[in-house]
């Protein structure tokens, strides 16, 4: 497969924020060659790793922004809470994907008052994500739970991956599969190279949740040197003025300076600049200080680690759909590579 074939699978696959199974599974069966170990933690981080010595951390999370089944009406209607930041005005009338306790696949659409019934000031509102409804073609509760669908199961907006034009390409969850993909990568490039240090690349669950499985696993493997990769926020459109644009597409892999999670240290931005310059390779920088990413919870385990992050751009980040551009992604992942055969001067 190549670059734009894998990405596919990986943004197909299901992984909202805490039921990461079916991309855990696609990204172990991508690195596992590659590597000397792969194990599952408690909590349901991936973590694969090759070599020896000091150890330099990959990290990536797997999960992404979804929903849970909260409540269900007694004439079918499903009630949901987020799992991750949403927008409330881009989540009525969606098609919605629910993962039932077996397996199984539930398809819904969350509904919308039609506007011919509605009064003149509801039409200018926006409806909360408390205040909307599943529809599952369920006539009663008892139906409903017939189908399979409970309180707990998780679901998504799901439209399938898809080019839009040579080079751009559009499917969900980006944001960070994206991110995964570099890292998975980066470890079969590598993979017949003697590395001067143990490399371990975590992939992660629930940073759409407050970072929290990169840091029980920053914890668990306490690396010298550690590398967030992410998919950002890609703002380059029609009304948003450039100095309010974290990063653009086509400008190549974002070096992040600081965040609402990090500042990083100048030496490791210095580091990145430096490799980037000297292979040639066309960069950004992530502005100042919008959102945050694992690197934030990775820096201060274990009195400390030395934390960079770097992101491909991805436009509507945290929404059913995202779009990037494949030579960002390219770029990415020949900074990632070109950084993992120099990390050891860092260490």
């Amino acid at each position: 497969m190549n670059l734009e074939q894998k990405l596919q699978k990986l943004s197909d696959a299901f992984g909202v924020a805490g039921f990461e199974d079916e991309a855990r599974e696609v990204l172990a069966g991508m690195v596992s060659p590659y590597v000397e170990s792969c194990e599952t933690d408690t909590l349901g981080n991936l973590t694969c790793s090759r070599g020896s010595g000091d150890t330099v951390m990959l990290d990536a999370h797997m999960d992404e922004v979804g929903f849970m089944v909260r409540w269900i009406e007694k004439d079918g209607f499903l009630r949901l809470t987020a799992l991750g930041g949403w927008d409330d005005r881009i989540l009525m009338a969606h098609r919605l994907t629910i993962r039932t306790r077996s397996g199984e696949v539930v398809h819904g659409v969350i509904g919308s008052t039609p506007p011919h019934i509605q009064s003149d000031g509801d039409r200018d509102k926006v409806v909360p994500l408390e205040d909307l409804f599943v529809d599952i073609g369920a006539r009663s509760r008892d139906e409903a739970e017939a189908f399979g669908v409970h309180i707990g199961d998780p679901a998504t907006i799901h439209y399938p991956f898809l080019r839009l034009q040579e080079g751009y390409v559009t499917g969900k969850a980006f944001d960070d599969r994206a991110g995964c993909l570099v890292a998975a990568e980066a470890v079969r490039i590598l993979a017949k190279e003697k590395l001067p240090y143990k490399l371990v690349v975590n992939f992660a669950v629930h940073e759409e949740g407050g970072l929290r499985g990169a840091k029980a696993a920053a914890y668990r493997i306490a690396p010298k040197l550690a590398l967030a990769l992410e998919g950002t926020i890609g703002a380059d459109m029609p009304g948003v003025p450039e100095a309010k644009q974290p990063v653009r597409l086509g400008h190549g892999p974002a070096i992040t300076l600081a965040d609402r999670s990090i500042t990083v240290k100048p030496k490791l931005a210095r580091f990145l600049e430096k490799i980037a310059d000297e292979s040639g390779i066309a960069y950004q920088y992530k502005l100042p200080a919008y959102g945050s990413t694992d690197a934030g919870a990775i820096h201060l385990e274990r009195g400390g680690i030395l934390t960079g992050v770097v992101s491909v751009p991805c436009r509507y980040i945290h929404s059913p759909v995202s779009t990037l551009y494949l030579a960002d992604l390219e770029a990415t992942l020949n900074l990632v590579v070109a950084f993992l055969r120099r990390a050891g001067e860092l260490l």
